[in-house]
């Protein structure tokens, strides 16, 4: 069966997000961008919520035709464009999209169908919102923590809304020297 993975960067005290959404204490650098892409290489799929996806979608189709595209912006906009992408959202419908499926009900039936079919991985980058309404089901696999070297002390939170213990396994840490440590975990299933 294919895993569900969660990408999120996180800051020390464990915010996703600024209040207003902003990302720009996130620390990338061209090797995170690397192993990102040694991710994504084992991934076919891409899961967003509404705001992400439209964000995603505002930027990654013609990141390779800008003329100053760096090497991660050509690879992965290859990658978002060739992949199928689910969006989970109320209030987007699928007309008029191209290679992507919205769902809008039934959400762990719907993510066990996808996880049943033949195929690698699906990965889930960032999507606060749609991680906690997965999350809250059970239905992530592994997470990568991109745990970076700042200290928010408010925004939007890592884990809002989980009500039950999920014991994680550590699977493997790898820090970069952006100063960004990524804690790779498995949920342990009974």
């Amino acid at each position: 069966m294919r895993k569900l993975i969660f990408f999120m960067h996180t800051s020390l005290d464990g915010f996703v997000a600024g209040l207003k959404g902003e990302l720009n204490w996130a620390n990338v650098d061209e090797e995170l961008f690397d192993f990102v892409g040694t991710m994504t290489d084992k991934a076919d799929t891409a899961l967003y919520g509404r705001v992400t996806y439209e964000m995603m979608q505002s930027y990654w189709p013609n990141a390779c035709k800008q003329a100053n595209a760096s090497k991660h912006d050509k690879e992965h906009s290859a990658w978002y464009n060739k992949v199928p992408k689910v969006v989970l959202s109320k209030t987007m419908s699928e007309k008029g999209l191209e290679n992507t499926k919205v769902i809008s009900d039934q959400l762990a039936d719907n993510i066990n169908k996808i996880k049943k079919q033949d195929g690698k991985n699906i990965l889930i980058f960032g999507s606060p919102t749609a991680s906690h309404s997965l999350l809250s089901q059970g239905l992530v696999d592994e997470f990568w923590l991109f745990v970076n070297p700042v200290l928010l002390g408010q925004g939007i939170p890592l884990f809002k809304g989980v009500t039950e213990t999920t014991q994680l396994k550590l699977i493997e840490s790898k820090t970069f020297s952006c100063g960004v440590i990524a804690l790779h975990y498995e949920t342990k299933r009974d």
